[in-house]
C-alpha cells in the first residue's frame, strides 16, 4: 500500500509530469468507456450469475450479489487494464525510466529518441509474454469464478493482484532487461510486498476517479518498489 500512495505523489514531481500524460490519457479513454459500457451491462451480467447459484445457497443471495458485483467490476478492470498497459507499454517504460532515475540520480546505460524507438518491439514483445503468462491461468481462476461461489471470487481476487504487481514491476525489470521469469521469481519470494501492492493496485482499480489515475501511479510506485526492494537484491545476486 505505501508504494501505491508513494506512486501518487510521484505523479506531480516536476520534471516527471509530462511522462505522465501519454499513460494517464489512454488509461482515462480507456476507462471511461469501460465505465460507460459496465453501467450498461453490470445488471444483466450480476442477475445471470445469480441465476448459476444453486437453490439451497438461495439465503445467501443478499451476500452474493455485492460480492459477484464488485467480481465483475474487478474482472473488467483487470481486462481493461491489460489492453491498456500492451497499448501504453512504451510509455509507462520511459515513465519507469524517469522514475528510477529522479529517486536514484542514476541513468539507464542507453538513452534517448533512438535507444527508445529500438527497444518498442521488445517492450511489445515483453507484453505479449505477460499475455501468454496470464491467459491459461485467467480460464483456470475464472472457472472457479463461475462455479464456486465465494471461494472463487477471492481466488479471483488474489490472481488479479498477483498480476497487477507482475504488470507494473515488471516495467522497471524489463528497463534493466531482467528476463521475464526472473522478475517472477524475485517477486514470488516476497509474496507480502508483491501481494500488498498487486491488491492495492486492483482495489484501485475498482474506485470510480481514482482508477483513471492508476496506471501512471502503478508505474511510479512499482519503480520506487524495484528501487527499495529488489533492484540491490537482483544485482548482488548475479
Amino acid at each position: 500500500m505505501h508504494y501505491f500512495f508513494q506512486g501518487l505523489s510521484l505523479l506531480s514531481t516536476k520534471g516527471l509530469r509530462r511522462y505522465v500524460l501519454i499513460p494517464l490519457g489512454i488509461n482515462l479513454v480507456l476507462f471511461a468507456g469501460a465505465f460507460f459500457y459496465l453501467i450498461q451491462q453490470v445488471q444483466g451480467w450480476v442477475n445471470h450469475l445469480m441465476s448459476w447459484v444453486p437453490d439451497w445457497l438461495s439465503f445467501l443471495e443478499y451476500l452474493l450479489w455485492p460480492v459477484l458485483v464488485l467480481s465483475v467490476v474487478l474482472s473488467l478492470a483487470f481486462a481493461f487494464t491489460m489492453v491498456a498497459n500492451f497499448i501504453a507499454a512504451p510509455f509507462n517504460a520511459l515513465l519507469s525510466e524517469k522514475v528510477e532515475l529522479h529517486l536514484t540520480g542514476q541513468a539507464l546505460p542507453e538513452q534517448g529518441f533512438a535507444a527508445f524507438m529500438k527497444d518498442v518491439p521488445r517492450m511489445l514483445g515483453r507484453e505479449w509474454t505477460k499475455f501468454l503468462y496470464c491467459l491459461p491461468r485467467a480460464l483456470v481462476f475464472l472457472l472457479a469464478f463461475f462455479f464456486l461461489p465465494l471461494i472463487g471470487q477471492l481466488l479471483w481476487f488474489l490472481f488479479t493482484s498477483w498480476m497487477m504487481a507482475i504488470q507494473y514491476c515488471d516495467y522497471p525489470y524489463d528497463n534493466h532487461k531482467v528476463p521475464f521469469h526472473t522478475m517472477r521469481q524475485q517477486l514470488r519470494g516476497d509474496l507480502t510486498g508483491s501481494y500488498s501492492f498487486g491488491m492495492t493496485v486492483a482495489i484501485g482499480s475498482m474506485v470510480p476517479f481514482l482508477n483513471l489515475l492508476v496506471m501512471p501511479i502503478a508505474v511510479c510506485g512499482a519503480t520506487a518498489m524495484w528501487v527499495d526492494r529488489y533492484k540491490t537484491a537482483h544485482y548482488a545476486g548475479r
